[in-house]
């Protein structure tokens, strides 16, 4: 009986976003990385430069396609787009949700915070799962026998981890292992996921940060 085959799904979390205004971003175009934003790209390219990656695919969004581009380079492979590794939809997309100062004040927005669990504000989290479990799967088709990297969002990539480790998928935002730049690993014999592991190539970098304890739109 012939052994599976065994190939690493990198899910990359997108660098530090230029936000001064420090709204929740979502989907919206024109949202490019910071310049340390850029740096931390680089930083992940530098942690992955060893690795034998051999595909390279990023969502639509102009700060993942910006992050994913360092490491395309440095393995001299075009950069791909899947539409299903995007950030989630959000009713709050183009507002101010910081506690005290921003839309979550207002009582016309509380009905949309009546379902933690779907959530009522936004794509609900097993949809948001099912669409990323699809894309890493076809990145791993793709780079069969080898690695590949997908960059992605923060929920996302979270709201994936969950899925896969067969956890409940509402959760407390704030606990999310899943920093700027971060990379989720997912390690597969066959189509299974036989491992996990997580490391944050740029937290050096993040520790600079001024929007990190923020992470809006991530």
């Amino acid at each position: 009986m012939t052994e599976a085959t065994r190939t690493t799904v990198h899910v990359l979390r997108h660098g530090e976003v230029y936000n001064p205004d420090k709204i929740l971003y979502g989907r919206l175009p024109d949202f490019h990385l910071s310049e340390l934003g850029v740096q931390m790209a680089k930083a992940a390219a530098e942690v992955l430069a060893d690795r034998d990656v051999t595909h390279v695919v990023a969502s639509p969004l102009d700060r993942a396609q910006e992050t994913a581009v360092p490491i395309a380079a440095a393995f001299e492979l075009e950069t791909a787009t899947d539409t299903r590794l995007i950030e989630s939809a959000n009713y709050f997309e183009g507002k101010k949700v910081s506690v005290g100062d921003g839309a979550l004040t207002n009582p016309r927005h509380w009905w949309v915070l009546r379902d933690p669990i779907t959530p009522s504000w936004g794509e609900a989290y097993l949809v948001i799962a099912q669409r990323m479990f699809a894309a890493v799967q076809a990145a791993r088709v793709a780079a069969e026998g080898h690695e590949a990297v997908c960059v992605s969002h923060q929920l996302p990539i979270w709201t994936l981890r969950r899925y896969v480790e067969k956890k409940r998928l509402w959760h407390d935002p704030r606990r999310r292992q899943c920093g700027l730049a971060s990379l989720t690993s997912f390690r597969f014999v066959g189509s299974a996921v036989v491992g996990i592991d997580y490391s944050e190539p740029a937290a050096h970098l993040v520790a600079m940060s001024a929007t990190a304890k923020y992470a809006k739109g991530a």
